[in-house]
């Protein structure tokens, strides 16, 4: 509603972390719009208008993380207790890498790697947490010119110490029941439960004379699962656990549904006949 009274605005794109003993250059702009390329690692972008009177306080935005699927290298991670060395094959020889590697954008931490190596070893991880590890290249190894010149070589996520899921998934229901069948539904192991990298479910059931049914298991990508082979009006009651490497995980609150004595139910057509006489 006041860009007419706007003479322009100031542009800075932090990297996140900055490592830099000073802020960033501030970008000047007439027009409401910019074009920056930018590595995969976190950002943060602040804007503010000004005109005559002054500058306002500044609009700020945290560019999201983002998935690569076309990254050009591949990172190898190996556990060394708290700390991890991570290797790599580069295409090319760089004037210097730029790692980066944390649970999330508040907790990153960030090193530069200037000699000629594959290599690195970092430290501080802790168990059962999720790490994103960034390795990013540079061919200008000044700090404020990472923004810049930066890109992007391989992602990849590890857990120093991986543990068993502390719960179950949610929302497990039962749909479609018939004679012989059910279809199990549930919601995935939210990613702060696993304490490790996923590997699939299990499902176990029994049936009312407490009998147990062989476990089924099914990778992580599956969310549902046709039951098959039940008896006709019977109850049964179903459980779902998560497995990492480390194990299984406790199994979900024992869910009851009763099989019915008939299948599904024909519609009936009675017909009236009138007759005269």
């Amino acid at each position: 509603a006041q860009s007419e009274n706007v003479l322009g605005y100031f542009v800075n794109v932090e990297r996140i972390p900055n490592s830099c003993s000073h802020s960033p250059n501030r970008i000047s702009l007439k027009e409401r719009k910019i074009l920056v390329n930018l590595s995969m690692a976190y950002y943060r972008v602040s804007i503010s208008a000004y005109n005559e009177a002054g500058e306002s306080p500044p609009a700020i935005y945290i560019v999201p993380e983002v998935s690569g699927t076309d990254l050009p290298g591949q990172i190898h991670v190996k556990s060394q207790g708290t700390n991890a060395v991570v290797t790599w094959t580069p295409e090319y020889n760089p004037k210097c890498f730029v790692v980066d590697w944390g649970t999330g954008k508040e907790d990153v931490h960030m090193k530069i790697v200037t000699t000629a190596t594959g290599n690195f070893t970092l430290d501080n991880f802790q168990p059962y947490k999720l790490y994103r590890i960034m390795v990013h290249a540079s061919d200008v190894c000044q700090c404020e010119s990472f923004t810049r010149h930066e890109k992007t070589f391989g992602v990849t996520h590890f857990y120093s110490v991986e543990g068993v899921p502390r719960m179950g998934p949610a929302n497990v229901t039962i749909l479609n029941i018939t004679k012989h069948s059910a279809i199990v539904k549930w919601t995935e192991i939210a990613a702060e439960d696993r304490l490790g990298f996923l590997q699939g479910y299990r499902i176990s059931y029994t049936d009312s004379s407490r009998k147990k049914s062989p476990a089924v298991t099914l990778n992580s990508s599956t969310t549902s699962y046709h039951l098959t082979g039940l008896k006709e009006k019977n109850t049964y009651r179903v459980q779902i656990s998560g497995f990492t490497s480390a194990g299984e995980g406790p199994l979900t609150i024992s869910q009851p549904f009763s099989t019915p004595k008939y299948g599904t139910v024909e519609p009936l057509c009675i017909c009236i006949t009138q007759h005269e006489y």
